[in-house]
C-alpha cells in the first residue's frame, strides 16, 4: 500500500523505514488498529492539525474502537504517540512508544490476546 504524502504538509520528514515496510507487505489491519490508507492519512493529518495546532503530529494509524490515532512527532523522533482525537487541547496524549517496533507488536500481542478469548468463548458456548 501507497503511504500518505506528508511531504506535502511537513516537507522535511520521512517516514521510517519500519512503517514502510509494514505498507509494502500490506500488513495492514490488526484488528483494533489498523494503518490508513493515503486519503484517511491525510484527512486526520489536515484534522488533528487544526485540532491540534501546537503540536506537529503526523498519524499514520487509527483504532477501531475509538477516537485514538497512533502519529508521529516531529519533536520526538522515533517516538510513536497516542492521541485521543477530538477531545479539548491538553486532553489528547494517551500514550507514547519508544519506537515504531514497540507499538506494532502490541497492536499485534492485542489482536492475538483478544482472538484468544473469542476462540475461548466460542469453544465454551459449543462445549468443546
Amino acid at each position: 500500500m501507497e503511504l500518505f504524502n506528508i511531504n506535502s504538509i511537513y516537507p522535511d520528514f520521512n517516514y521510517p523505514y519500519q512503517l514502510k515496510k509494514v505498507a509494502e507487505l500490506d500488513l495492514l489491519d490488526f484488528d483494533y488498529w489498523f494503518i490508513m490508507d493515503p486519503k484517511l492519512a491525510e484527512s486526520y493529518t489536515h484534522g488533528i492539525k487544526n485540532r491540534f495546532p501546537a503540536r506537529n503530529l503526523i498519524p499514520f494509524a487509527k483504532r477501531a474502537d475509538c477516537d485514538d490515532v497512533a502519529c508521529f512527532e516531529l519533536e520526538k523522533p522515533g517516538k510513536i504517540e497516542i492521541i485521543h482525537d477530538f477531545c479539548n487541547p491538553g486532553w489528547e496524549q494517551r500514550g507514547e512508544y519508544d519506537s515504531f517496533w514497540d507499538w506494532f507488536m502490541e497492536a499485534i500481542e492485542e489482536m492475538i490476546h483478544e482472538t484468544d478469548i473469542a476462540e475461548n468463548n466460542e469453544s465454551n458456548e459449543t462445549g468443546k
